[in-house]
């Protein structure tokens, strides 16, 4: 067996270990200002600048230099929440003409999402969300072993079958958000790398802009879309939001053998093709989370999806619950952010998940046992208590968040993009956001939630 090495090649890494490049020049005022670069935020603006809104983003580091960037790259609608699949099943349409739209390529395909089973009783179970995806028009099904044998070559398990999605797909992170970004900008938006926003600018109660490190813009909506950082705004602006992190641990092999055209998750392992002839792995059920303030604080809310999802965490208490008690609820918006004091959230990888991957990925698809390992990193996933998006208004007029994708955010994105460039214009775009409204999580409404980040 081929050891995992040394990293050489850092493909993925160079999205967010360039140096950070500040605006040249900045604006005075826009119709909306977006907070965040990643998928989320850059699709909305794609959709406001192509309807002749005139839009700035706003982000603190990179482009896509956060989670938008370190995802595993699936384009799913299978297993999604029902209230979020509307939207999932939108954002592949978009993602299907996405590479004709912007000019670019994304390394986009469909090949499909596999959902294995280890035992027969777990094809059983997965026949209810079959039926959820008929009542959508979706092409879900349940496929046993010999239809399995064909899409997967090479497996060391014997899969009794799947649920199998056809019309799924994959695509590459650290291709995607920087090439709508640009696109954003040849459509007549403002994309502002090194600028972080500090907080809003506010006149009678109601947003009339946004205080960044270079200066103000004025706008009447804002949209913060700022992935794990979003709770942390938030807050400074009297905005209540619960919100949690955990790490997730990712690796890109080198091309290998062929052994499918798609994504696949087994209990063990999560695997899909890339487009250089390598795959992008991580573990099936581990996520690391480390204590922190925020977890005692909103654990009632959370309690029901640590109870579907206790056997993947992994919880630590550190450095982390410390530096959150240490930071700030506010600042002064003429003086450095915790924005500015971190560029990009970096976190390192779990050293014991990259050793329960190499020995998984020999057992599960031994056809990969001797691949190398030359690029690993780690992303932070934040979720809601439900484990779907919160996405809407605040009390706060104008000011609007996007946020709390759990790990679903890279595949839906476009969809989400659209969604919420139409919640901004007042423009009907066919999904409804009402389940995902922030008044959710202090209204009584029951936390359900159906699926794991």
């Amino acid at each position: 067996m081929v050891p995992a090495r040394t990293v050489t090649d850092r493909v993925v890494h160079s999205t967010w270990e360039r140096p950070v490049a500040s605006p040249s020049s900045m604006p005075v005022s826009a119709d909306v200002v977006v907070i965040g670069g990643g998928i989320i935020g850059i699709s909305t603006a794609w959709f406001l600048a192509r309807q002749g809104v005139n839009v700035v983003v706003c982000e603190k580091g990179h482009v896509a230099g956060e989670q938008s960037g370190r995802n595993w790259g699936w384009v799913r609608q299978q297993g999604r929440d029902t209230r979020e699949l509307p939207m999932a099943m939108a954002a592949n349409r978009i993602w299907r003409t996405l590479e004709d739209d912007i000019g670019e390529r994304v390394g986009f395909r469909q090949g499909g999402c596999l959902f294995v089973a280890r035992k027969e009783a777990e094809l059983g179970a997965f026949e209810d969300w079959v039926q959820i995806a008929r009542e959508h028009g979706l092409d879900t099904e349940l496929i046993g072993r010999h239809r399995l044998a064909e899409l997967v070559r090479g497996g060391g398990i014997d899969w009794p079958g799947a649920m199998y999605t056809a019309s799924d797909a994959r695509a590459e992170p650290h291709k995607a958000a920087p090439a709508v970004a640009r696109a954003v900008e040849r459509a007549g938006g403002a994309v502002l790398t090194g600028c972080a926003v500090r907080g809003l600018d506010l006149e009678a109660g109601r947003v009339a802009g946004v205080v960044t490190e270079h200066g103000r813009i004025r706008a009447a909506a804002v949209l913060c879309a700022g992935g794990a950082w979003t709770s942390m705004f938030c807050r400074s602006v009297g905005v209540a939001l619960p919100q949690l992190r955990v790490r997730g641990t990712v690796v890109r092999t080198a091309p290998g053998p062929d052994i499918l055209d798609g994504t696949l998750f087994d209990e063990r392992i999560g695997i899909r093709r890339r487009d250089d002839g390598g795959y992008t792995i991580a573990p099936g059920m581990l996520l690391d989370h480390a204590l922190t303030p925020a977890s005692f604080r909103w654990f009632a809310k959370f309690l029901p999806a640590l109870k579907m999802d206790w056997r993947m965490l992994r919880l630590s208490f550190g450095r982390e619950f410390f530096d959150e008690l240490r930071a700030p609820r506010r600042w002064s918006l003429d003086a450095p952010s915790p924005f500015e004091a971190t560029r990009v959230l970096d976190p390192a990888p779990n050293p014991k998940a990259v050793a329960v991957l190499r020995r998984d990925l020999a057992t599960v698809f031994p056809a990969l046992a001797d691949v190398a390992f030359v690029e690993t990193w780690a992303g932070i996933i934040e979720s809601t208590p439900d484990v779907i998006p919160a996405i809407g208004e605040t009390h706060i007029p104008g000011f609007h968040v996007a946020t709390g994708f759990s790990g679903h955010g890279f595949g839906i994105g476009p969809g989400a993009g659209m969604a919420i460039a139409g919640l901004l214009t007042g423009h009907d775009t066919g999904i409804d956001l009402e389940p995902l409204r922030l008044g959710r999580f202090f209204d009584g409404t029951p936390m359900t939630p159906q699926s794991s980040i």
